[in-house]
């Protein structure tokens, strides 16, 4: 099985900043692109940032400039720095990968379970 389990959300004041890591396990063959979204409530999920196996970014407008993505490799991790938060950041967050499965064909998508970002005074 394929696991990815997120950590590092949690209370943060306005302008602060927070990292968020997903780690993915399991009978990974190899991974393409990873990614965060979040779901604010009464809102739906959107995509945060991505990144590509090859470093390629990819960013929402609303974090242009205050988020950061990047992942390795080796350890099938991916990052999300978060800078300058804003109330509005307040959300779940959800780590996402496209990968190859041992012994499959297909690349298929796989999520955690999210972590909650609260942003407030």
């Amino acid at each position: 099985q394929v696991q990815l389990v997120e950590s590092g959300g949690g209370l943060v004041q306005p302008g602060g900043s927070l990292t968020l890591s997903c780690a993915a396990s399991g009978t990974i063959f190899s991974i393409n692109a990873m990614g965060w979204y979040r779901q604010a409530p009464g809102k739906q999920r959107e995509l945060v940032a991505g990144i590509t196996s090859g470093g390629n970014t990819n960013y929402a407008d609303s974090v242009k400039g205050r988020f950061t993505i990047s992942r390795d490799n080796a350890k099938n991790t991916v990052y999300l720095q978060m800078n300058s938060l804003k109330p509005e950041d307040t959300a779940v967050y959800y780590c996402h990968a496209d990968l190859y499965k041992m012994g499959t064909a297909d690349a298929m998508d796989y999520w955690g379970k999210g972590t909650l970002v609260t942003v407030s005074s």
